[in-house]
């Protein structure tokens, strides 16, 4: 990723992220050499003296936000800042112990965190890892791995949004698992749930007279906000059923997995899940995005039961080996999925 595409806000919260990753702190050279921001504007030929400037400009500000933002310089010259080292000490920076959150508090930021994609770890944090422990630097991999990004919601989601807002019927069109052609949806939308990562609309199918839920990533066509409106009274508590039922329908079903230890299938996976006789229990919504997920991660993974569930991974599966070597797509057996 170029310099000119990586937001600042990303490059602060990398700044963060690898300060609070150093006991020892880093230098600011070593800061602009290795963290994702500025390693890219170093490589672009950026002046040393404007890159400083930056860096001093996002120190002041994480420390305006109430960044615990400490410098470690020369005991015998406090003033001599070009060896000076920085670092976010955890203890200052963790919240207090007596600090609760109520569950609607913590509801919201959940929210606030599924916004950000961080469980992916992208190649720019990878090698700024790989260079900082290359000076002899410990550091958290766990934690400097991970390079977040802000998302962007589906594309259905402002309109329905809106629709919510105005109590009014929205139209579009949508595509189920398979079926071949999409189909025409008027729905009295009520709320918008995110749930395992994924915003789902709740409301009333006005031709099925009942409550639905849909996944915005199925809507296909744009989303028609009409001039129909409808009680907003019907509002009250809906995101709630939304969520009590998408729990319930995850609880009714569950797979069956073995999962290579220490890989991402086991981080993603294991938070999810509970301990098995033969590895770990996953409950899931929807059978033909968990599969696609399960695909994704290849061999750390394999799929004991449903044999439904199963039998979709290998499917997937076979695809992808199909388009890179098509003459080995009848042989695939995906053992291990």
């Amino acid at each position: 990723m170029s310099a000119a595409r990586i937001p600042a806000e990303e490059r602060l919260t990398n700044l963060v992220v690898a300060l609070m990753a150093t006991e020892i702190g880093l230098t600011k050279q070593q800061i602009l050499d290795n963290v994702s921001g500025y390693r890219q504007r170093v490589e672009a030929g950026a002046k040393p003296d404007s890159l400083e400037k930056m860096f001093e400009r996002d120190k002041d500000d994480l420390r305006a936000l109430g960044m615990p933002i400490e410098t470690i310089g020369d005991p015998t010259d406090p003033q001599d800042l070009r060896e000076a080292r920085y670092r976010i000490p955890l203890a200052e920076y963790d919240l207090p112990s007596d600090i609760e959150f109520t569950p609607a508090e913590l509801a919201v930021l959940r929210l606030a965190g599924s916004v950000w994609s961080a469980e992916s770890v992208s190649g720019d944090a990878q090698a700024g890892v790989r260079k900082i422990r290359a000076l002899g630097i410990d550091g958290d991999e766990q934690i400097i791995g991970f390079a977040p990004r802000i998302t962007a919601r589906d594309a259905a989601f402002p309109a329905l949004q809106e629709g919510i807002e105005r109590s009014r019927l929205v139209v579009f069109e949508y595509l189920k698992p398979g079926e071949d052609a999409p189909t025409r949806r008027r729905i009295q939308p009520l709320a918008l749930v995110e749930y395992e990562a994924r915003w789902h609309l709740f409301g009333i199918d006005i031709d099925a007279a009942a409550e639905r839920t849909f996944l915005l990533g199925r809507i296909v066509s744009d989303v028609k906000v009409t001039g129909q409106g409808y009680d907003a009274a019907m509002k009250e508590g809906a995101a709630d059923r939304a969520l009590a039922g998408l729990v319930a329908v995850a609880a009714s079903q569950t797979a069956l997995l073995e999962v290579t230890p220490g890989t991402e299938a086991a981080l993603r996976l294991g938070r999810r899940a509970t301990p098995a006789a033969q590895g770990i229990t996953v409950p899931y919504v929807d059978r033909h995005i968990f599969a696609d997920e399960l695909a994704s991660y290849g061999p750390e993974v394999r799929v004991v039961e449903p044999v439904v569930l199963r039998d979709a991974v290998i499917s997937r599966l076979q695809t992808i080996i199909a388009v890179h070597d098509p003459s080995a797509g009848s042989d695939a057996k995906g053992e291990r999925v």
